[in-house]
């Protein structure tokens, strides 16, 4: 082989060398930075389902980027639509479904992973793996990253903001139970130990309700992950597993014989009137509970919030359910794909992520913001409920595992179905037993009303 032809050979090796490792960086999305150009900026669009505050919090966000790293870049968001999360679903869907009339998609929209897994099977979302590198992908939450994948080892949803459930406390009404009665802060832990207070509280205050789980399905889904076990099995809820009694027994007594509310709206509603003392329910909702209670007579009074972790059934692992949308990449072009990446590694880095969530009483995607949440100026904290807030929130974060709830087609229903059964039978048991109460004592009263509902239930 003459020299001409071994150094042809080279440079055609090097040539293919050079080309294999470009369209690699090409597809992992990193070192892309040369494909922006500020002298002609890429635009892309933005959907989102946040209101009032969140929405005013993205908003200032978005201009920041806009006018630093966006402008630096060549990259320019644009908000091109806000609504709640079911118009946002509807109009996904119309393009999943290729309805006539369907809108173009947007670059970016803040999704939730039910309709997630349709947006995936329609090959709509883009892999964030192509976009951040392992160690970036390590600065968040393990658990807030797995559920954006969807049961597959593709990223299709970044975390932008997330949620638990928590217990809110009156604890002026309960201070005052409580020197009355020696019950202690301490048997809220479990939902035993509040089964145990509401009964208490309910002969204590003459016939008011105690508690109120906002959510009976992820109260549900919540105590099997605690109890080791699953609620849902094969499509279909596991009614008749043991661990479902102790779910069972936490909520329908307690619901027909008093101490727990009846009820199908928020439980801050309730507390503002007086009617009910403690509430498990979004820790993205502490910014709607009462600074005050008005009582029926119209005498007001301070109330006191205290906020929880949430309970654990005894001999139950420290688990709580996450909650809350991300954020998705439409699929399009790799200037696109690769701008959008930017920006939502921007959103989520622990400054942007801490003042976007900070005031809201959601929790920050990033360990690092976890662990610096609360170090730094404490006047960026804007009251002391939302400090007590946060500081439960560290310490579920430290101490307890969050579970990704299941996806699947027909998740939404089932959970709908299930709550409302559960609701429409509680409150058929306690219209019987108020009434056997007038022939009754109170326990053959219950042992009338409640005969034969558990086997009712589970069968369907």
């Amino acid at each position: 082989m003459s020299k001409h032809r071994r150094v042809r050979g080279i440079s055609l090796t090097i040539c293919l060398f050079v080309l294999a490792g470009m369209l690699a960086v090409s597809l992992s999305g990193c070192g892309n930075s040369d494909i922006l150009d500020p002298k002609n900026p890429v635009t892309l669009t933005l959907w989102h389902t946040y209101g009032q505050q969140l929405n005013e919090r993205m908003r200032e966000l978005v201009d920041e980027f806009n006018e630093t790293v966006g402008a630096e870049r060549g990259i320019f968001i644009q908000t091109t639509y806000i609504a709640d999360a079911r118009e946002v679903n509807e109009r996904l869907l119309m393009v999943v479904n290729r309805d006539p009339g369907a809108p173009p998609l947007p670059d970016i929209a803040l999704i939730y992973p039910r309709i997630g897994v349709s947006l995936v099977g329609a090959d709509l979302l883009m892999d964030f793996s192509t976009q951040f590198t392992d160690e970036e992908l390590s600065a968040y939450v393990p658990s807030f990253i797995e559920e954006g994948r969807l049961g597959s080892d593709a990223i299709y949803i970044m975390p932008i903001a997330k949620s638990t459930e928590v217990l809110y406390l009156n604890s002026t009404i309960f201070n005052r139970f409580a020197n009355e009665t020696g019950v202690d802060l301490s048997w809220l832990e479990t939902f035993e130990g509040i089964g145990r207070v509401a009964e208490m509280y309910y002969d204590w205050s003459g016939g008011i309700n105690f508690f109120y789980p906002e959510y009976l399905f992820n109260s549900a889904l919540t105590g099997f992950e605690q109890l080791g076990g699953e609620f849902i099995s094969d499509g279909r809820l596991n009614l008749d597993s043991p661990l479902f009694q102790r779910i069972w027994g936490a909520y329908y007594p307690l619901a027909v014989k008093g101490g727990v509310a009846i009820f199908d709206n928020y439980g801050n509603f309730l507390m503002a009137s007086g009617d009910l003392v403690l509430v498990a329910g979004s820790s993205a909702s502490v910014t709607f509970y009462p600074e005050s209670v008005t009582y029926a007579d119209n005498t007001r009074e301070e109330c006191e919030l205290v906020i929880l972790p949430y309970p654990v059934f005894e001999g139950g692992r420290n688990v709580a359910i996450q909650r809350g949308a991300g954020m998705s990449v439409f699929k399009s072009d790799a200037t696109r794909e690769y701008a959008a990446g930017v920006f939502i590694k921007w959103l989520t880095a622990p400054e942007q992520n801490m003042r976007f969530t900070r005031q809201t009483g959601y929790m920050p995607v990033t360990e690092a913001a976890f662990r610096d949440f609360m170090a730094d100026d404490p006047e960026n904290v804007p009251t002391d409920i939302i400090r007590r807030h946060y500081e439960t929130l560290i310490f579920m974060q430290e101490n307890y595992t969050f579970f990704v709830p299941p996806v699947f087609d027909g998740f939404e229903e089932m959970q709908r179905n299930y709550s409302q059964r559960l609701l429409q039978t509680a409150e058929s048991s306690r219209r019987e037993y108020l009434g056997l109460l007038e022939t009754l004592e109170p326990a053959a009263a219950f042992e009338e009303a409640r005969r034969g509902v558990f086997e009712s239930f589970i069968a369907g």
